[in-house]
Protein backbone atom coordinates (compact mmCIF):
# COMPACT_ATOMS: atom_id res chain seq x y z
CA UNK A 1 0.00 0.00 0.00
CA UNK A 2 2.86 2.54 1.13
CA UNK A 3 4.62 1.36 -2.21
CA UNK A 4 1.30 2.41 -4.40
CA UNK A 5 1.00 5.23 -2.66
CA UNK A 6 4.52 6.67 -3.29
CA UNK A 7 4.08 5.54 -7.07
CA UNK A 8 1.22 8.00 -7.03
CA UNK A 9 2.94 10.78 -5.13
CA UNK A 10 5.96 10.81 -7.51
CA UNK A 11 3.45 10.57 -10.50
CA UNK A 12 1.78 14.02 -9.49
CA UNK A 13 5.16 15.84 -8.38
CA UNK A 14 6.28 14.84 -11.98
CA UNK A 15 2.37 15.98 -13.89
CA UNK A 16 3.00 18.79 -11.75
CA UNK A 17 6.76 19.65 -13.07
CA UNK A 18 5.67 18.95 -16.66
CA UNK A 19 3.09 21.67 -16.67
CA UNK A 20 5.60 24.12 -15.22
CA UNK A 21 7.66 23.26 -17.92
CA UNK A 22 4.91 23.82 -19.84
CA UNK A 23 4.13 27.33 -18.59
CA UNK A 24 7.44 28.49 -19.06
CA UNK A 25 7.88 27.31 -22.81
CA UNK A 26 4.82 29.51 -23.94
CA UNK A 27 6.26 32.49 -21.47
CA UNK A 28 9.27 32.48 -23.81
CA UNK A 29 7.46 32.09 -26.88
CA UNK A 30 5.11 35.09 -26.39
CA UNK A 31 8.21 37.16 -25.57
CA UNK A 32 10.18 36.23 -28.82
CA UNK A 33 7.14 37.16 -30.59
CA UNK A 34 7.01 40.43 -28.68
CA UNK A 35 10.85 41.02 -29.67
CA UNK A 36 10.26 40.14 -33.55
CA UNK A 37 7.19 42.96 -33.52
CA UNK A 38 9.71 45.08 -31.56
CA UNK A 39 11.86 44.80 -34.73
CA UNK A 40 9.39 44.88 -37.88
CA UNK A 41 8.71 48.09 -36.08
CA UNK A 42 11.89 49.21 -36.72
CA UNK A 43 12.23 52.31 -39.56
CA UNK A 44 13.96 51.53 -42.56
CA UNK A 45 17.67 51.24 -43.17
CA UNK A 46 19.03 53.07 -46.45
CA UNK A 47 22.96 53.28 -46.70
CA UNK A 48 24.61 55.88 -48.36
CA UNK A 49 27.88 56.17 -50.33
CA UNK A 50 29.80 59.23 -49.65
CA UNK A 51 33.41 60.48 -50.09
CA UNK A 52 34.05 62.87 -47.44
CA UNK A 53 37.26 65.08 -48.80
CA UNK A 54 34.58 67.72 -50.58
CA UNK A 55 33.72 70.71 -48.16
CA UNK A 56 31.32 72.15 -47.33
CA UNK A 57 29.20 69.33 -49.44
CA UNK A 58 31.04 66.14 -47.25
CA UNK A 59 33.68 66.37 -44.96
CA UNK A 60 35.15 64.75 -41.46
CA UNK A 61 34.34 66.83 -38.56
CA UNK A 62 38.18 66.27 -36.93
CA UNK A 63 37.14 69.41 -34.60
CA UNK A 64 34.87 66.91 -32.78
CA UNK A 65 36.01 63.58 -33.75
CA UNK A 66 35.12 61.36 -36.71
CA UNK A 67 31.76 62.48 -37.58
CA UNK A 68 31.06 62.96 -41.63
CA UNK A 69 28.98 66.52 -41.96
CA UNK A 70 28.12 68.97 -44.68
CA UNK A 71 25.30 70.12 -47.22
CA UNK A 72 24.76 66.30 -48.45
CA UNK A 73 24.82 65.18 -44.94
CA UNK A 74 22.31 67.82 -44.07
CA UNK A 75 20.30 66.73 -47.16
CA UNK A 76 20.80 63.26 -46.47
CA UNK A 77 19.67 63.31 -43.12
CA UNK A 78 16.11 65.78 -43.89
CA UNK A 79 15.33 63.92 -47.29
CA UNK A 80 15.64 60.46 -44.87
CA UNK A 81 13.65 61.49 -42.14
CA UNK A 82 10.96 62.81 -43.77
CA UNK A 83 10.20 59.30 -45.49
CA UNK A 84 10.84 57.45 -42.79
CA UNK A 85 14.05 56.29 -43.45
CA UNK A 86 17.33 55.73 -41.01
CA UNK A 87 20.59 56.52 -42.52
CA UNK A 88 24.04 54.52 -42.33
CA UNK A 89 27.08 56.47 -44.13
CA UNK A 90 30.18 55.20 -45.48
CA UNK A 91 32.73 56.88 -46.57
CA UNK A 92 34.99 55.59 -49.93
CA UNK A 93 36.98 57.30 -52.53
CA UNK A 94 34.42 59.00 -55.61
CA UNK A 95 35.74 56.56 -58.26
CA UNK A 96 34.43 53.68 -56.42
CA UNK A 97 30.87 55.08 -55.42
CA UNK A 98 29.19 54.30 -58.91
CA UNK A 99 30.52 50.37 -58.36
CA UNK A 100 29.54 50.71 -54.82
CA UNK A 101 25.64 51.13 -56.09
CA UNK A 102 26.45 48.45 -58.77
CA UNK A 103 27.05 45.76 -56.36
CA UNK A 104 24.57 47.20 -54.11
CA UNK A 105 26.94 47.45 -50.80
CA UNK A 106 24.96 50.97 -50.80
CA UNK A 107 21.33 52.35 -51.36
CA UNK A 108 22.58 55.82 -52.68
CA UNK A 109 24.94 58.06 -53.32
CA UNK A 110 25.31 61.69 -51.97
CA UNK A 111 28.55 63.04 -52.87
CA UNK A 112 28.52 66.14 -55.02
CA UNK A 113 28.00 64.05 -58.10
CA UNK A 114 26.74 65.12 -61.38
CA UNK A 115 24.44 63.16 -63.58
CA UNK A 116 26.16 63.00 -66.48
CA UNK A 117 25.15 61.06 -69.42
CA UNK A 118 27.89 58.65 -68.96
CA UNK A 119 27.04 57.70 -65.23
CA UNK A 120 23.15 57.38 -66.46
CA UNK A 121 23.66 54.16 -68.30
CA UNK A 122 24.84 52.64 -64.91
CA UNK A 123 22.97 54.27 -62.32
CA UNK A 124 19.76 56.63 -62.00
CA UNK A 125 20.17 59.82 -60.97
CA UNK A 126 17.11 62.35 -58.65
CA UNK A 127 16.36 65.72 -60.05
CA UNK A 128 19.55 68.82 -59.86
CA UNK A 129 19.68 69.73 -55.93
CA UNK A 130 22.16 71.87 -56.55
CA UNK A 131 23.69 73.99 -59.57
CA UNK A 132 27.53 74.54 -59.89
CA UNK A 133 30.05 75.68 -62.06
CA UNK A 134 33.72 74.86 -62.15
CA UNK A 135 36.96 77.09 -61.63
CA UNK A 136 40.51 76.68 -62.22
CA UNK A 137 42.49 77.29 -59.49
CA UNK A 138 46.63 78.12 -59.53
CA UNK A 139 48.97 79.81 -57.39
CA UNK A 140 49.35 83.66 -57.08
CA UNK A 141 52.80 83.27 -58.79
CA UNK A 142 52.26 81.57 -61.28
CA UNK A 143 48.82 83.30 -61.84
CA UNK A 144 46.53 82.48 -65.35
CA UNK A 145 43.23 84.13 -66.79
CA UNK A 146 42.60 82.05 -69.65
CA UNK A 147 42.11 78.37 -70.71
CA UNK A 148 44.36 78.87 -73.06
CA UNK A 149 47.20 79.80 -71.30
CA UNK A 150 47.18 76.18 -69.73
CA UNK A 151 48.67 75.17 -73.37
CA UNK A 152 51.78 73.14 -72.01
CA UNK A 153 51.04 73.01 -67.96
CA UNK A 154 49.74 70.17 -65.47
CA UNK A 155 46.30 70.19 -64.52
CA UNK A 156 45.20 68.12 -61.91
CA UNK A 157 41.56 66.92 -61.07
CA UNK A 158 39.36 64.00 -58.87
CA UNK A 159 39.64 60.70 -60.48
CA UNK A 160 36.23 59.85 -61.76
CA UNK A 161 34.90 63.21 -61.57
CA UNK A 162 33.42 65.95 -63.28
CA UNK A 163 36.04 68.04 -63.55
CA UNK A 164 37.99 65.35 -64.93
CA UNK A 165 35.62 65.01 -68.06
CA UNK A 166 35.81 68.85 -67.96
CA UNK A 167 39.77 68.85 -68.23
CA UNK A 168 39.58 66.22 -71.13
CA UNK A 169 37.00 68.42 -73.10
CA UNK A 170 39.84 71.22 -72.28
CA UNK A 171 42.47 68.85 -73.57
CA UNK A 172 40.56 68.45 -77.13
CA UNK A 173 41.49 72.51 -77.82
CA UNK A 174 44.28 72.97 -75.47
CA UNK A 175 47.48 70.74 -75.14
CA UNK A 176 47.57 69.85 -71.30
CA UNK A 177 48.11 66.55 -69.18
CA UNK A 178 45.91 65.29 -66.66
CA UNK A 179 46.67 64.08 -63.53
CA UNK A 180 44.46 62.96 -61.32
CA UNK A 181 44.31 61.82 -57.62
CA UNK A 182 41.73 60.14 -55.75
CA UNK A 183 40.79 62.91 -52.54
CA UNK A 184 40.51 66.31 -53.30
CA UNK A 185 43.18 67.49 -50.46
CA UNK A 186 45.62 65.85 -52.33
CA UNK A 187 44.68 67.80 -55.56
CA UNK A 188 44.98 71.17 -53.97
CA UNK A 189 48.24 69.94 -51.95
CA UNK A 190 50.24 68.74 -55.57
CA UNK A 191 49.26 71.86 -56.75
CA UNK A 192 51.07 73.65 -53.39
CA UNK A 193 53.68 71.81 -54.34
CA UNK A 194 54.06 72.54 -57.81
CA UNK A 195 53.77 69.60 -59.02
CA UNK A 196 50.20 70.17 -60.35
CA UNK A 197 50.10 73.70 -62.59
CA UNK A 198 46.64 74.02 -62.03
CA UNK A 199 43.20 72.21 -60.62
CA UNK A 200 39.51 71.89 -61.06
CA UNK A 201 37.23 72.09 -58.86
CA UNK A 202 33.38 73.12 -57.84
CA UNK A 203 32.82 76.42 -57.45
CA UNK A 204 31.73 76.57 -53.99
CA UNK A 205 35.00 73.97 -53.06
CA UNK A 206 37.17 75.66 -54.83
CA UNK A 207 36.23 78.99 -52.87
CA UNK A 208 36.56 77.21 -49.58
CA UNK A 209 40.13 76.66 -50.32
CA UNK A 210 41.04 80.48 -51.48
CA UNK A 211 39.51 81.41 -48.56
CA UNK A 212 41.87 79.63 -46.79
CA UNK A 213 45.61 79.52 -49.17
CA UNK A 214 45.91 83.45 -49.27
CA UNK A 215 48.91 81.70 -51.92
CA UNK A 216 46.32 80.71 -54.64
CA UNK A 217 43.51 82.40 -56.63
CA UNK A 218 41.38 81.19 -59.41
CA UNK A 219 38.72 81.80 -62.43
CA UNK A 220 35.46 80.26 -63.58
CA UNK A 221 34.78 78.39 -66.46
CA UNK A 222 32.68 79.39 -69.04
CA UNK A 223 29.73 76.80 -69.50
CA UNK A 224 26.84 76.48 -72.17
CA UNK A 225 24.97 74.14 -70.30
CA UNK A 226 23.23 73.66 -66.64
CA UNK A 227 25.91 71.70 -64.19
CA UNK A 228 24.46 70.66 -60.71
CA UNK A 229 24.56 68.12 -58.45
CA UNK A 230 21.97 64.86 -57.93
CA UNK A 231 21.33 61.94 -55.66
CA UNK A 232 22.24 58.43 -57.71
CA UNK A 233 20.58 55.11 -57.42
CA UNK A 234 20.90 51.84 -58.30
CA UNK A 235 19.14 51.17 -61.98
CA UNK A 236 15.40 50.03 -61.08
CA UNK A 237 14.40 51.98 -58.06
CA UNK A 238 11.96 54.04 -59.79
CA UNK A 239 9.63 54.40 -56.43
CA UNK A 240 12.71 55.11 -54.24
CA UNK A 241 13.78 57.66 -56.97
CA UNK A 242 10.03 59.18 -57.19
CA UNK A 243 10.08 59.93 -53.03
CA UNK A 244 13.35 61.45 -53.25
CA UNK A 245 12.27 63.66 -55.96
CA UNK A 246 9.28 64.71 -53.93
CA UNK A 247 10.94 65.64 -51.23
CA UNK A 248 13.66 67.81 -53.21
CA UNK A 249 10.52 69.33 -54.85
CA UNK A 250 9.19 70.34 -51.65
CA UNK A 251 12.04 71.41 -50.12
CA UNK A 252 13.02 73.82 -53.13
CA UNK A 253 9.27 75.19 -52.86
CA UNK A 254 9.24 75.69 -48.66
CA UNK A 255 13.04 77.28 -48.57
CA UNK A 256 14.53 74.62 -47.01
CA UNK A 257 17.35 74.15 -49.16
CA UNK A 258 17.97 77.70 -49.52
CA UNK A 259 18.27 77.23 -45.59
CA UNK A 260 20.94 74.76 -46.04
CA UNK A 261 22.50 76.97 -48.69
CA UNK A 262 23.01 79.94 -46.32
CA UNK A 263 24.04 77.24 -43.33
CA UNK A 264 27.00 76.46 -45.54
CA UNK A 265 28.01 78.30 -48.66
CA UNK A 266 26.77 81.77 -47.04
CA UNK A 267 24.41 83.09 -49.92
CA UNK A 268 21.64 81.65 -52.37
CA UNK A 269 21.83 78.28 -54.93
Amino acid sequence: MKKLFSYALMSLLLIGLLAACGQGGSKDTEQTADNIGSDVAEKKILKMGTSADFPPFEFVDTAKGEDIIGFDIDLANAITEKLGYEIEIQDMDFAGLIEALKSKRVDIVLSGMSATDERKESVDFSDIYYSADQMIVFKKDAPLTSVEELAGKTVGVQTASIQEDKAKEIKETTDIKIDSRNRVPEIVQELKAGRFDAVILEDAIAKGYLDKNQDLAGFTLEGDEENGFAIAFPKGKDELVAEFNKVIAEMKENGELEQLAVKWFGGEQ
